[in-house]
């Protein structure tokens, strides 16, 4: 699911887990990231355009949260850890600049 149009994004997590286990879930979405500190071919500055924070939920409960600042390269890659005890649906959630919002979602199921 995506709330702005033709943004790319891409998760990478275990469709299954052991109850308990701990998964690695990595996350990475095509994005500019312009800092407002630059010039382009013209002089005149180009506009601040950045995606300032990513939430992950597991069945609705925060389990990881970054604010980004200029510094953060194009296209930011995340990658944390998360225990599973249940089956769920981990909801990934970029938000930025100019009303920018993308949303994934990934489906995890627990033996």
């Amino acid at each position: 699911m995506s709330d702005t149009p033709s943004v790319r994004s891409l998760v990478q997590a275990p469709a299954t887990a052991q109850r308990g286990q701990v998964i690695v879930v990595s996350a990475t979405i095509g994005h500019m990231m312009e800092t407002g500190y630059r010039r382009g071919s013209d002089g005149v500055m180009l506009p601040r355009d950045l995606i300032r924070r990513f939430v992950c939920t597991y069945q609705g409960e925060q389990v990881f949260a970054a604010t980004l600042h200029a510094a953060m390269s194009s296209n930011p890659y995340l990658s944390f850890r998360v225990r599973v005890m249940e089956s769920g649906t981990l909801q990934l959630s970029w938000t930025g600049d100019k009303g920018f919002s993308h949303t994934r979602s990934h489906t995890i199921t627990v033996a």
